[in-house]
């Protein structure tokens, strides 16, 4: 997951309470998230909804509520339900969710498994922790099976970029010039706006150079 900043005023058709998906609060959703399904981190995904990070389950004031609205994509949504009300919450930074969630991308192109690992022992990691498995290993179904290994394709070919630069950073006859460039580039394969921005930031986390390097950077 990856940490988000939302403005306080909402848009302004939140207030007639009659849609949570009408065309300016979509569009302000996709700027907040930059794009992303806030779970899975998808950019730009094909079928996107405004999800209620809490179940509203009827309730109006949760229904049109501006902080309990998200984006997601469908695939996400129709994982989490209304069975996940507990969350790290990616808007809140006290929760730092980047941190609390360690991320490790698949090794190969068609690994099974991602590993998600919880970082801290509370009770919204661990549900966060079990919703994540679920969204990038989940068997349970012939398209959860399907569509989760396209997913962690995805995340592969993404992970295969940085490496590529962290390769070409740790390339013994790369001059200055190109350990700089690379840096840039990296910069820009983990920053939020990125696609499964969070693997990426892992795979920085857990390298002992590059991680004091572009401290500043993770995010």
């Amino acid at each position: 997951m990856f940490s988000v900043s939302r403005p306080t005023d909402a848009p302004a058709s939140l207030a007639r309470r009659t849609k949570y998906d009408s065309e300016d609060i979509y569009q302000a959703i996709c700027d907040i998230f930059y794009n992303k399904c806030y779970l899975c981190e998808t950019k730009e995904p094909h079928d996107i909804n405004v999800e209620h990070f809490r179940a509203h389950m009827g309730n109006d004031d949760l229904k049109y509520d501006w902080n309990n609205l998200y984006f997601a994509c469908s695939r996400c949504n129709n994982i989490k339900g209304d069975a996940y009300n507990n969350l790290l919450d990616c808007c809140n930074p006290q929760d730092n969710v980047l941190k609390a969630i360690k991320h490790l991308p698949p090794i190969t192109p068609y690994a099974k498994t991602v590993q998600i690992v919880i970082n801290l022992d509370s009770t919204p990691a661990k549900a966060t922790q079990e919703l994540l498995n679920k969204i990038y290993n989940s068997e349970h179904t012939v398209n959860k099976k399907v569509s989760g290994s396209y997913l962690r394709k995805k995340i592969f070919d993404q992970y295969n970029l940085l490496l590529t630069q962290i390769n070409n950073y740790y390339n013994p006859v790369a001059t200055q010039a190109e350990k700089d460039a690379t840096i840039e580039r990296i910069k820009l394969l983990i920053s939020k706006e990125q696609p499964y921005s969070a693997f990426m930031n892992w795979c920085i986390l857990e390298d002992d150079q590059l991680s004091q390097l572009l401290e500043e950077a993770i995010n």
